[in-house]
């Protein structure tokens, strides 16, 4: 199973075994997505770590 490195809106950088509909692209709806973080377990904001700046 891939593993996609994402980053919250806090700040923390974890991996996640999916992230859902990243196959859309960026135009289409973003890149972001709620996930649940394990630093501060909550659900935050994450962008995968490459998409960032776009």
């Amino acid at each position: 199973m891939e593993r996609t490195v994402v980053r919250c809106a806090e700040g923390h950088v974890f991996s996640t075994a999916s992230f859902p509909m990243q196959h859309l692209t960026v135009d289409r709806i973003g890149p972001g997505r709620l996930l649940r973080c394990p630093r501060c377990a909550r659900l935050r904001h994450a962008v995968p770590v490459g998409a960032e700046k776009r």
